[in-house]
């Protein structure tokens, strides 16, 4: 087989570490000197198996079930390192949250946008320094109708759309809206809350919060209900194929497709099942997490690891899945949070479209409460955001209205 080997890219400025805003008063608002210097830094090239991996006889490689045709012949290698964290670590402390703009003042809010762009990397850079050994990962993006509001005149990344819900088999998955999301996860859930909280400042007075759920760890990393999550998800090495979009959509390569809903579960009815019921129900053993013989499955297509088990051309799909557990147990309200990276966001659609047609066991017991799809942007268009220079009429001189600096 060729080797992979390609030199080691620098990119750009570095935005080092967060800077102190310089107060410029206009009337009653306040507006920021952008440190220009320094952005970036180094991005190491990496070839991850089964990407579009450059070969050394100028060849390219395509994932399972997509041609080198229906990624361009001269498709070229994708970097992990300039994806935002949609590929690894599920993390212990989980915070997702949901925003709606308030669509006042388009300039303010764009200006606004490009200014917690071009901080949120100096924050989260600043936090992992000071907090070195607690794993702080972070992701944010944009719905269609926020993209098309905050970038007017830029091109849409090519699957993303406005999610409408999913229906079949008596099932409905609602479409709940919402225009920005934040997924924060570390060991510790005070660096998660700080993270949200530096987040808000900026974004606070253009938004109203829709959606904040905490999330956590359960025992040995398993769901609520007491199974092995993640099992048949891709390992480290093989996650970024497909969380991260590749040449088939040049603007946005190593941008990601991230889908998010809340499904909460009627434990009382799960406790009802016998071990026995919910291991067919799940398709695979509760105690020692062995998938259940494929004849057994076949007997039951049902089954959550059939329900969901998505084929194209013949080659089996994955998608990135970071789900967490949420819960008010003296409520007795308990769920989960579903969080998926794709690629490709027909590969989730079909996920979900196949388990609602098949009646997947997880519907005996559970009712999905929100649903909406984002995309989360590579940090090389981060960047381009950040500069003003993505999308038509970008304000160059704008009043950003924001708050007295904290402390």
């Amino acid at each position: 087989m060729p080797s992979y080997a390609a030199p080691v890219k620098l990119s750009g400025r570095f935005r080092g570490a967060l800077h102190a805003p310089v107060l410029l008063r206009r009337g009653a608002s306040v507006g920021f000197a952008r440190c220009g210097g320094c952005r970036g830094g180094l991005a190491s090239w990496r070839a991850v198996r089964g990407m579009v991996v450059g070969m050394g006889d100028g060849t390219t490689m395509a994932p399972a079930g997509f041609s080198n045709t229906e990624l361009g012949a001269e498709a070229a290698p994708v970097d992990p390192a300039k994806a935002q964290d949609v590929w690894k670590d599920v993390g212990e402390a989980v915070e997702f949250v949901v925003l709606k703009l308030n669509r006042s003042d388009q300039t303010n809010e764009r200006a606004i946008i490009e200014e917690f762009v071009d901080r949120s990397q100096s924050i989260i850079r600043s936090l992992r320094i000071r907090n070195e050994n607690d794993d702080l990962l972070v992701a944010f993006g944009f719905s269609k109708s926020a993209w098309e509001w905050l970038f007017p005149g830029a091109p849409l990344p090519k699957e993303l759309v406005d999610f409408t819900g999913i229906s079949g088999g008596g099932h409905n998955l609602p479409a709940t809206g919402g225009d920005i999301f934040i997924h924060v996860r570390a060991k510790n859930e005070a660096l998660v809350y700080e993270c949200i909280t530096q987040f808000m400042y900026f974004l606070r007075p253009i938004t109203k919060t829709q959606e904040e759920t905490h999330g956590f760890r359960y025992l040995e990393g398993r769901a609520i209900f007491g199974f092995i999550d993640g099992t048949e998800a891709p390992s480290l090495a093989d996650s970024p194929q497909w969380a991260i979009v590749g040449e088939e959509d040049p603007k946005f390569v190593n941008g990601s497709y991230a889908f998010l809903q809340k499904w909460v579960h009627d434990m009382d009815k799960w406790a009802s099942y016998t071990t026995e019921q919910q291991e067919k129900g799940i398709g695979r053993h509760k105690f020692s997490d062995i998938e259940l013989p494929e004849d057994e499955k076949s007997q039951n297509p049902a089954a959550h690891n059939v329900a969901s088990k998505v084929e194209f051309n013949g080659d089996e799909q994955k998608i990135i899945r970071m789900n967490v557990p949420f819960s008010d147990p003296a409520f007795n309200y308990t769920g989960t949070v579903f969080i998926g990276y794709a690629r490709r966001w027909s590969v989730t659609k079909a996920m979900f479209q196949q388990m609602v047609d098949k009646n997947d066991f997880l519907f005996t017991f559970s009712q999905v409460i929100t649903g909406q799809l984002f995309f989360i942007p590579s940090r090389d268009l981060l960047d381009e955001i950040a500069d003003g220079k993505f999308g038509d009429n970008a304000p160059e001189e704008a009043d950003i209205k924001l708050p007295v600096t904290p402390n």
